[in-house]
């Protein structure tokens, strides 16, 4: 789970080198790792034929994450990045609660403090109040509401996952993203005309299919599996730091001192939530 996190943080660059629209670069990502993880599952023999309520799981699953990502992509248009992406990271806590509510799992009540330091880390390490005090932030509640929404959608697609304990992650993250690449597949043709294919857009769009995807999501998968919703919940807040990282080792990014103190704050307390976790 920690490398699947770390992954996450970096997808940012491949999307950013890529050059390409970002309807298409989210298509080949489905496209490429769809293929890529079937290929996979083709060599290994490990597929596993769905039962009916293993059937419909999959599909509630590929219906919230591909409406998770049009909900993201969608909120970045209206609040930008930095403000949307915080507001998505309140999705830990919506997994918790929808743990509790849907599957009784106890609400970690001690730990819930490192988890809302987090997410002020998050905040910080974002430039949300550079943003707010500028008067960047004004306007930006539909995108705030839909990077709510696709927070939930996250947390549904999470605990559907957890239902599917009878077959490998990756075919489930196979038939995700098949699905995400058929749902996607109009809006990628309506903007065929804007994608220019150069070797380091390949490049990056196949990076990010077959690592940031077929071998990522199989991670990811096998860890939604393995941990309860409170691990997951604890350790979602990693890709947020790598991000910030690879804004200031690659894009040269220079980040306020209220950033640094976001990032430390996110580390402390995910020191703190593992370590309350084991003494558990």
């Amino acid at each position: 789970m920690v490398l699947a996190m770390a992954l996450s943080g970096t997808i940012g660059l491949l999307v950013v080198e890529s050059g390409l629209p970002v309807l298409w670069v989210v298509w080949l990502r489905c496209l490429l790792g769809g293929l890529g993880l079937a290929a996979w599952l083709l060599w290994s023999g490990t597929w596993t034929r769905p039962s009916r309520r293993e059937a419909l799981w999959l599909l509630l699953g590929a219906a919230a994450l591909i409406a998770n990502w049009l909900c993201l992509f969608r909120a970045y248009a209206y609040s930008g990045i930095a403000i949307a992406t915080v507001v998505y990271h309140v999705q830990p806590f919506v997994l918790l609660l929808l743990a509790a509510v849907l599957q009784g799992a106890p609400l970690p009540l001690a730990r819930l403090p490192w988890l809302v330091l987090a997410l002020v880390g998050v905040g910080l390490s974002s430039g949300l109040l550079e943003q707010a005090a500028t008067g960047a932030a004004q306007g930006a509640w539909q995108g705030m509401v839909l990077a709510l929404l696709a927070a939930s959608l996250y947390a549904v697609a999470t605990l559907t996952t957890q239902q599917l304990s009878r077959i490998a992650p990756a075919q489930i993250a196979m038939l995700q993203m098949l699905a995400g690449a058929l749902a996607l597949l109009p809006g990628v043709w309506a903007l065929r005309g804007q994608a220019v294919f150069s070797p380091q857009a390949w490049g990056a769009v196949a990076v990010l299919g077959l690592v940031h995807t077929a071998w990522m999501y199989t991670l990811m998968y096998t860890a939604f599996q393995r941990l309860p919703a409170q691990a997951i919940a604890g350790l979602s807040f990693i890709y947020p730091v790598v991000a910030l990282l690879v804004d200031v080792l690659w894009f040269g990014a220079r980040p306020q001192l209220s950033q640094w103190l976001g990032m430390a704050l996110i580390l402390g307390a995910l020191w703190a939530y593992r370590r309350s976790a084991r003494a558990a």
